[in-house]
């Protein structure tokens, strides 16, 4: 839901560059076509685009401002229990002159601080200010899933809910950030926060409030960390206990995520995660649920779609479905616009395929749930069991999960590029020292939920999907269910292949052929086996003027990569030529 952006001046007044906000509110037109803002003053000005979802009228229009706190606020996404914050908030005499969950923001704050986040169940991203303090604060939700990206410097601070939003604005520093190039290439493409790609452009880490005082100073704040281990109380559980409780938790999760003022529909993939979405919520009732899958051409006999199960589950609840197939032909077509879309490079096939399919489910729907972190939650994932029983948790989670090794990257890297270090291999490292995840398995589902889910499928589900005006909500992600998620014993988590507590309450409500089948993905073939047009546009790419000029990777290399992209794959099935290629083309997509 929507896009911001805004700039604010420190250590005293001045005149904000309201055209760079003008800018970069344009850029993110698509995330918020309903509607648009602009407010500024001495030292600081705010930019919005507004999606509608809750309270439709103009009276929920961003930025907000009160004069008489002298806040003025920007907000992206959906705090699922507004309605229940507002009624605490009227009960202390708080009045409100709009229907919507933004404005609770803005008096949430105004009565609690910084502290009222951990008040919120959602997705979230927002920026106050205090007028007569000059006191800024930034925060994003648990689980990132609403982006905020910053542009700092010793003058001043814009941010934005994309960074093609601060490249827009312009005046920052474009030259590639070397440790977040090491973290791509090292860490299947993940760039861990603060870094991105580009040295200019900085992202705050989930689960953090920044609080900025007028000179400039700043200071985080994390209001929440996943604790995994049993309560006292959980100590004998039954799997049939623990079952239920998961039932229960992810049902009400689900129910949240339904609060909007449009119709929910569904993204349907066929497996177990978005399939219990559907089951769950026709037996909560929803009459006329829309349901959507996607599909694409076969290609080297490899099937391009899932429908077999998505028709099976739609038909098994009745549900308004719509399959939707994609020619290689249109793929390749929009495939450019896919990559114009992404905040940071994404390397993952399926980015395509989201892009498409919420292309087609935004004619029909502004708000979608979709399944996305049940794999990283519950445990579903190859890696997970030799992490239980490991005698050294980096080792086994960088063998299954790294792309490269550190001497293996500096043979591939450009001598300019190659670290000293493996800020890599140091990062998951710190990670796993942290207390509160003692045993491997829960090191790297820590890890996964609190990193990689942030900064690879959350960030791709809502790039693409907002790309089209669709919020998408995940109710996987529901921090209540997480947690109780984190305390599931180890043995319960790995059975029945893995993600055995979420088999086993669905086993209750879905066809076994569902539960049951190989795991899947968007499949995406004409992209897994680089030939044809797409191996061409990756060669134009990588032999560009602009990439010779960048010089990141070593020639040889990428001579060798390009006769033969089939025969370097990544330990995830990842193409190597693909990964570089792709990188490139974000690069000159964004002009950078």
């Amino acid at each position: 839901m929507c896009g911001f952006a805004g700039e604010v001046l420190f250590g005293g007044a001045g005149d904000v560059d309201v055209a760079a906000l003008g800018r970069m509110a344009a850029s993110m037109a698509p995330r918020g076509p309903d509607g648009s803002g602009l407010v500024s003053y001495s030292g600081a000005g705010f930019a919005h685009r507004r999606l509608k979802i809750i309270d439709l009228s103009e009276r929920s229009r961003q930025p907000l401002t009160d004069p008489h706190s002298g806040l003025t606020a920007v907000f992206n996404g959906c705090i699922y229990n507004y309605r229940e914050l507002r009624d605490e908030l009227k009960a202390h005499g708080v009045t409100f002159y709009s229907e919507g969950d933004s404005e609770v923001l803005m008096r949430a704050y105004q009565a609690w601080g910084p502290a009222a986040v951990e008040r919120m169940h959602g997705m979230f991203a927002f920026a106050i200010h205090e007028r007569d303090t000059g006191r800024l604060v930034l925060g994003r939700d648990r689980f990132g899933i609403k982006p905020l990206y910053l542009s700092p410097s010793s003058q001043r601070l814009r941010f934005a809910s994309t960074l093609p939003a601060l490249l827009a604005g312009g005046d920052l520093d474009t030259a590639i950030d070397p440790v977040a190039l090491h973290h791509y290439m090292s860490f299947h493409a993940v760039v861990p926060p603060p870094h991105t790609i580009i040295n200019g452009v900085r992202k705050l880490p989930p689960a953090t409030v920044r609080v900025y005082e007028a000179d400039g100073r700043y200071h985080d704040t994390t209001y929440w960390q996943l604790p995994f281990g049993m309560r006292d109380d959980e100590r004998g559980l039954t799997a049939e206990d623990w079952r239920d409780r998961v039932d229960a938790a992810l049902r009400l999760a689900i129910r949240r995520r339904m609060v909007a003022d449009v119709p929910v529909g569904v993204l349907l993939s066929g497996g177990v995660d978005s399939s219990l979405i559907v089951a769950m919520l026709a037996q909560q009732g929803q009459q006329g649920l829309k349901t959507f899958s996607i599909g694409f051409e076969a290609a080297k006999g490899e099937q391009g779609d899932e429908f077999r199960y998505s028709d099976l589950v739609a038909k098994t609840y009745g549900t308004d479905h719509t399959r939707i197939f994609i020619e290689t032909s249109r793929m390749l077509e929009w495939l450019p616009h896919t990559i114009g879309a992404m905040s940071e490079p994404m390397v993952s096939y399926d980015n395509v395929g989201f892009f498409l399919l919420s292309q087609e489910v935004a004619r029909h729907v502004k708000v979608v749930q979709s399944g996305q972190g049940a794999d990283e939650v519950f445990a579903g994932y190859h890696w997970y069991p030799p992490m239980r029983d490991s005698a050294d948790p980096l080792s086994t989670y960088a063998g299954a999960f790294f792309d490269r090794d550190r001497a293996r990257l500096a043979t591939q890297l450009a001598p300019q590029w190659r670290l000293d270090a493996d800020p890599s291999r140091a990062f998951v490292a710190a990670h796993f020292d942290q207390p509160g995840a003692p045993g491997g398995l829960d090191k790297a589902l820590r890890l996964d939920a609190q990193v990689m889910l942030v900064d690879d499928p959350v960030k791709r589900v809502d790039n693409m999907t907002m790309a089209w005006g669709l919020e998408a909500r995940v109710p996987f992600l529901d921090h209540e269910l997480v947690e109780l998620a984190a305390r599931i014993p180890d043995e319960h988590k790995l059975s029945d292949g893995g993600k055995g507590v979420l088999k086993a309450v669905a086993r209750q409500v879905l066809p076994n052929e569902v539960i049951d089948r190989p795991k899947g993905y968007f499949p995406v073939p004409a992209l897994k086996y680089l030939d044809g047009p797409v191996l061409d546009m990756v060669r134009d790419a990588l032999h560009s003027q602009a990439a010779r000029e960048r010089g990141l990777f070593d020639a040889a290399w990428v001579q060798t990569l390009l006769s033969s992209p089939a025969d370097h794959i990544t330990p995830l099935r990842g193409s190597e030529l693909w990964q570089i290629g792709l990188l490139e083309l974000w690069l000159q997509t964004h002009r950078i």
